[in-house]
């Protein structure tokens, strides 16, 4: 029997919504959350540190990041510095490259050293995760998001990948895996069997954890009578 209780990896929920960001803090199965400028744009949020620092006060406490946004890595720096100061419980988001493709390694190494609690993101492939590995500082947490739902998208199977980013990481204990961008709730499952530490995903998602485990027969027949029902709610007919 499929069994929630029994999964090792964390939960973590990926949003922008203020709303769903209180829905998702009310639930004990949620050890953290995420946010991206796009999620964010996709809510409508105008005012960044003011979202930030309303999402920080509904989370309780509970890791959360929040991502830079601009394309120099000195500005990087002096964003990601200013994102930290916000609590002790955010991680700041730094892309694992700008967007002319250079590696962000420098900037990794310089904020990891001084103590910032990174989540590398737009992760793809394991070289970039080994590079990213040898920055982290040995004492600093940090996060490596593997996209493991857009490499799916490319028709290849994450699962490799995923396992050998956990091998790798191991060489910084205190660095934690995220599989990101999930694109179902099998998903989690496979994260938890690679030995990932987190999947982030969004409440759409996460609402599906209500499902685990139900009987398949049971599944079956509500789906029957869902379609019955919407069809004579529509009014349907055929003359026959």
């Amino acid at each position: 029997m499929i069994d929630v209780k029994g999964l090792k990896i964390k939960l973590f929920a990926d949003g922008a919504d203020l709303a769903g960001i209180a829905e998702m803090a009310a639930n004990p199965l949620i050890k953290g959350f995420t946010t991206n400028p796009t999620l964010m744009r996709k809510a409508g949020v105008a005012d960044y540190q003011a979202f930030a620092l309303e999402a920080l006060r509904l989370v309780g406490g509970r890791p959360i990041s929040f991502e830079v946004f601009v394309d120099d890595f000195d500005e990087m720096e002096k964003q990601a510095l200013e994102i930290a100061s916000w609590g002790q419980n955010v991680y700041v988001k730094v892309p694992v490259m700008n967007t002319k493709g250079k590696f962000s390694g420098h900037l990794i190494r310089r904020l990891s050293l001084a103590r910032v609690k990174l989540n590398v993101t737009a992760v793809m492939t394991p070289d970039q995760v080994r590079m990213i590995t040898e920055c982290l500082a040995p004492d600093t947490a940090a996060i490596i998001s593997v996209f493991a739902g857009r490499i799916a998208d490319t028709g290849r199977d994450p699962m490799p990948m995923m396992h050998e980013a956990v091998r790798v990481m191991k060489a910084r204990p205190k660095a934690e895996l995220i599989w990101a961008s999930p694109r179902e709730l099998l998903n989690v499952f496979q994260g938890d069997s690679v030995g990932c530490h987190i999947i982030t995903a969004t409440n759409d998602i996460l609402k599906k954890l209500s499902l685990v485990g139900k009987d398949l027969g049971t599944y079956s027949l509500d789906t029957v009578k869902m379609f019955y029902e919407d069809a004579q709610a529509a009014g349907y007919s055929i003359k026959t």
